[in-house]
């Protein structure tokens, strides 16, 4: 008896100024340069990394973890370069926990290197993937993103997204070296009609 279907969104987005790739292990070494020059930037918004996570076998690892995740529809992770840099990785953009029957629902979440804040690339970005998983033959009903309550930046990104705000989650993820309470977002596909296919 055959399993249930695996909806898989293009390994390619194209934007005005951006590509987003899928992950593959050849990005290792552009994957641990884009990790490395941003550890301080992004250590107040994440949770610690693993062992070995700033190493080119720890990228690797990572990279062949998130490309299973993709081909078998559990998780939609891209990488983003320049379109005149298309090898350098300068940000990343993570669709996970994708849940079909009654929710057809996943969380998303996303980055981008210190140096190229302020462009409106992650905004570009993610309209571009939201779009993606919003239509065929993605076909998400709901996308939810979490973010401290003083990630200004991130709140702006989701906002100006059509993202609302639904509530601030308690003691939500554990980050430098305690947990921490994070305001939950949602987006609604308003071309999802009627029931969810089963």
């Amino acid at each position: 008896m055959p399993g249930p279907a695996v909806h898989l969104p293009p390994e390619t987005i194209e934007t005005p100024r951006l590509v987003l790739r899928a992950s593959d292990p050849a990005m290792s070494r552009e994957l641990l340069a884009f990790v490395a020059r941003n550890q301080a930037h992004f250590a107040p918004w994440d949770p610690p990394t693993p062992e070995g996570f700033f190493t080119m076998r720890g990228q690797r690892e990572r990279l062949l973890k998130s490309r299973r995740a993709f081909v078998i529809g559990d998780a939609f992770r891209y990488w983003l370069s320049l379109r005149d840099e298309p090898v350098r990785i300068v940000g990343q953009a993570h669709v996970f926990a994708v849940s079909r029957g009654a929710f057809h629902s996943a969380m998303l979440g996303y980055q981008l290197d210190q140096q190229l804040q302020g462009r409106g690339l992650m905004h570009e970005a993610l309209q571009a993937l939201v779009a993606t998983m919003f239509a065929d033959p993605v076909r998400l009903h709901r996308l939810q993103a979490a973010h401290l309550p003083e990630n200004l930046k991130s709140a702006a990104v989701l906002e100006r997204l059509g993202f609302r705000a639904e509530g601030l989650a308690k003691h939500y993820l554990y980050i430098n070296g305690q947990w921490r309470d994070h305001v939950i977002n949602a987006l609604l596909n308003p071309e999802f009609g009627g029931a969810p296919p089963v």
